[in-house]
């Protein structure tokens, strides 16, 4: 453990951004590496706020908001990872873009290095035979926001070692998180249980059960949860949703697990949630 000290994140989206800050936060130097200059400027200036924010509220001192900045850096290119001890890739949910470029990452890393993939539903097993070093490749499915939620689901794929997934876990516990394990099938845990439940509220509203402030009105008084299933899933964002669904329906061959008409109506309308301001609901 103490030798894994610099970290690579692949993608600097909403996921990457937010595991490049725990990582910088618990000392670790690290590397982000996306192709788009965009994301990368997005992803530095969303840190920055959220680190912000900790001062703010007296959750950490300015001194240690600084150093954590200092620990990062971002560019373009994957030949900046050459170094790195461990990997977390995080672009998108797309099986064929991540084997190619678990392909480049076991190519440009030193053998050794254990490649990790924050899928939420993808086969790490598939994964890992994109490389030379499937025992070294495991799934590390951070939660959304990282910086706040304490949960990560990590995933042994048919090849992953014993050492490799030990080391992961003594990884999540240095950044403060709660890791467990889960056997690598369509969805694992998190996305098994929880993506039925969205798509049944789905369901639910296209039927006209009820609004979508009541279906998430009675899961929020009646079972407790601190959000709706529909809020959720504009949180999650629509079209995440729809692809976890697809992965479990295709992976797991069982009718229950289809995708909600309405969904991929909405999807395919851009009405994605959250990030587009409109899903189930308006923002």
């Amino acid at each position: 453990m103490t030798d894994i000290n610099t970290i690579g994140v692949v993608g600097a989206g909403t996921m990457g951004n937010g595991i490049a800050q725990v990582f910088a936060q618990a000392g670790c130097a690290v590397r982000v590496v996306d192709a788009l200059p965009a994301a990368l400027d997005r992803a530095k200036q969303t840190i920055e706020r959220s680190l912000a924010k900790f001062v703010e509220k007296g959750k950490l001192p300015a001194a240690e908001r600084d150093a954590a900045l200092a620990r990062l850096s971002f560019g373009g290119s994957l030949d900046a990872l050459a170094e790195a001890n461990f990997v977390v890739e995080a672009i998108v949910e797309e099986t064929g873009a991540k084997r190619a470029l678990f392909a480049d990452l076991d190519r440009i890393t030193r053998p050794g290095v254990i490649l990790s993939s924050n899928t939420s539903s993808i086969s790490i097993t598939a994964l890992g035979a994109a490389t030379k070093r499937p025992d070294k490749v495991l799934g590390m499915h951070f939660m959304n926001p990282v910086p706040l939620m304490t949960l990560v689901e990590l995933v042994r794929g048919q090849a992953t070692s014993a050492e490799s997934m030990q080391t992961a876990m003594a990884l999540c516990r240095r950044l403060g998180k709660t890791p467990v394990e889960a056997a690598d099938y369509p969805g694992f845990i998190s996305n098994r249980i929880l993506m039925p439940m969205i798509n049944e509220a789905i369901c639910a509203l296209m039927e006209g059960v009820g609004s979508p402030e009541a279906i998430d009105t009675v899961m929020k008084l009646g079972m407790n949860h601190p959000m709706g299933p529909l809020t959720l899933a504009d949180f999650i964002g629509l079209d995440v949703c729809l692809a976890i669904l697809e992965v479990l329906h295709q992976g797991l061959g069982d009718p229950k697990y289809r995708p909600c008409p309405l969904l991929r109506r909405m999807v395919a309308a851009g009405h994605l949630g959250r990030k587009t301001k409109r899903g189930f609901y308006e923002y």
